[in-house]
């Protein structure tokens, strides 16, 4: 049995969760309100302070399902109390980043600046110190749409193994590749 899916969540003061028709499972909390559709053969149930997730059988399909939609639900508790946090540093001489709004102005190499337009539900912030590499700062109460804004974000100049140049998760470490071997 599925150790992930067998442990309840535990629903947190301030935190509201309701399952509606065709398994939609509804959260809100102080930092605003997520909803997610669930497998119709998994069950959710919500008992005093505490969510259950059951499956019908012991398939392999059903296993996985199981474990999978207990953790989206517990992202979504997380998600609406805490929030999430991703950073990236922009690595380069003169790579710049500014965010006005839900547009992001970044700067990394090219020719030209690239405006990436952020979803609503994405709050931004870039801030360059004398001496570090300038850092994007997303957060979300969304983990799968954060995860997938900063993969995109990075996507626009990966980081390179030779110098080391390019968009990288703050945090992250890029194995560096020795460069081409000097003449005689």
């Amino acid at each position: 049995m599925s150790r992930i899916g067998r442990s309840p969540i535990a629903i947190p003061s301030g935190v509201t969760v309701t399952v509606g028709k065709d398994n939609v499972v509804t959260v809100k909390g102080p930092k605003g309100e997520l909803t997610e559709s669930i497998n119709r053969d998994i069950t959710v149930e919500v008992n005093e302070g505490q969510i259950d997730v059951k499956r019908p059988t012991d398939q392999i399909r059903h296993r996985a399902l199981h474990g999978l939609n207990r953790a989206l639900i517990a992202n979504m508790i997380e998600g609406v109390t805490n929030g999430f946090k991703k950073e990236l540093d922009l690595v380069g001489v003169g790579f710049r980043a500014a965010v006005q709004g839900q547009l992001l102005d970044i700067s990394v190499g090219y020719s030209h600046n690239i405006v990436f337009d952020l979803p609503k539900e994405i709050k931004a912030s870039a801030e360059m110190q004398k001496g570090l590499p300038p850092r994007i700062t997303l957060e979300s109460s969304d983990k799968q749409l954060l995860g997938q804004v900063a993969a995109k974000i990075r996507s626009m100049r990966k980081p390179e193994p030779y110098k080391g140049k390019g968009i990288r998760y703050a945090g992250e470490v890029v194995r560096r590749k020795a460069g081409k071997a000097a003449g005689k």
